[in-house]
């Protein structure tokens, strides 16, 4: 039977409208907390009378907005508070995860040698033709997947990078722990994923993310050039800067 109050809702405004503001209602009074799996599209369809198109218009809307998480084959899930990032320290996603009480896990999809064409090379200010390591990897919390690991690694200054088990330890943590980073390079985009990273990630095609591009220098060689793609509706990225009496933002450097 349809719920009492969206029947009695006599407010003109469109239908999805209306399952919006059904399913916020029942996360802000606590009915569907975070993680709970909530109603098909079909049981919303069965139970309200409307269109399947009606019902998906408000899910992926209230995905988009942050309230939801939906999962491709397993279900629509209330979402919780959103993961954080730094944009400025070199944050090793294992740590955290940890710090939020979560359980890491890391699928390396890629691990070999390439060799680099002229806009890679450039990238490493080296020349076409030179060695590098590549490593693509997803970061899962709790099970979901929150980051996708594109990364570039310098062999002069981490020679050993291919011979390491990314499984037990994450490419940050172990570069971190190989060379010293002496200048740090972060662009920040808004993208939507192609779809082999929508596979990898576990999300629709129409959800937006957010890419880190980063690059970092040791030893006066670029030792590393990452892309990181976050789940828009699962992450979010957060800068706390000081700034001196004139307004103007004072330099940190990354740990």
């Amino acid at each position: 039977m349809a719920d009492t109050a969206f029947a009695a809702n006599t407010t003109p405004q469109p239908l999805y409208r209306r399952i919006k503001d059904h399913i916020l209602s029942n996360i802000h009074s606590g009915v569907w907390p975070a993680g709970q799996r909530i109603p098909s599209e079909n049981m919303f369809v069965d139970e309200f009378g409307i269109s399947r198109m009606t019902v998906n218009r408000a899910l992926r809307e209230l995905t988009r907005d942050g309230y939801l998480s939906r999962l491709p084959g397993v279900g629509t899930f209330v979402r919780e508070t959103p993961r954080q990032a730094s944009l400025i320290d070199i944050m090793n996603i294992a740590d955290e995860i940890a710090a939020r009480g979560g359980e890491h896990s890391c699928e390396v999809i890629s691990l070999r040698s390439v060799t680099a064409r002229a806009e890679l090379a450039e990238r490493f200010e080296g020349s076409d033709g030179m060695e590098l390591f590549h490593i693509v990897a997803v970061h899962a919390e709790n099970g979901v997947p929150v980051q996708l690991e594109e990364r570039y690694v310098n062999p002069a200054v981490a020679p050993e990078f291919l011979a390491q088990d990314f499984t037990q330890t994450t490419p940050t943590a172990y570069l971190l722990g190989t060379a010293a980073v002496e200048q740090l390079e972060h662009v920040v985009q808004a993208v939507m994923p192609s779809a082999p990273q929508c596979r990898l990630l576990k999300i629709e095609e129409d959800e937006p993310c957010l890419a880190v591009h980063r690059r970092s220098w040791s030893n006066r060689k670029v030792a590393a050039s990452a892309a990181l793609i976050y789940p828009s509706s699962r992450y979010e990225l957060r800068g706390v800067f000081s700034t001196n009496a004139r307004g103007m933002m004072d330099s940190r450097s990354g740990a």
